[in-house]
């Protein structure tokens, strides 16, 4: 067994492609409630703060790339995934379905304007 120092220390940013950065920062800034700590200039994006992880939001268009949602949910962390829900639903947010329970946590799904995968998460069961 290796006793060297892990080679992958955490995460520091997941890359979400977006379509229109001002509706997007609307979305992520306005009704998800999270902190805008860096716009890109010529409104390429910018990136957001979760509390542990950055999401960095990226127009492909103005790099050149064509777009394509992501499927994998990003599992965004909340207290009350019930409570969670009715409060963005309130704020126009639709879901996909009805809260999950997996025997560990809750999710509820939802989608962002362009179609990218988000889950409110409450894991409940200890780990291991």
């Amino acid at each position: 067994m290796s006793t060297a120092a892990p080679l992958i220390r955490g995460m520091d940013f997941v890359h979400v492609p977006v379509t229109d950065f001002a509706r997007s920062e609307a979305f992520y800034g306005g009704v998800l409630g999270l902190e805008c700590s860096v716009r890109y200039s010529g409104g390429r994006g910018g990136e957001f703060e979760t509390g542990n992880m950055t999401i960095l939001l990226l127009d492909v268009a103005v790099t050149g790339r064509e777009f394509t949602p992501t499927g994998g949910a990003i599992a965004l962390h909340v207290d009350d995934v019930a409570a969670a829900r009715a409060e963005l639903e309130s704020r126009g947010v639709s879901f996909h379905g009805d809260i999950i329970d997996s025997g560990v946590c809750l999710q509820a799904i939802l989608h962002d304007p362009d179609g990218n995968a988000l889950s409110l998460h409450h894991r409940y069961a200890p780990r291991g």
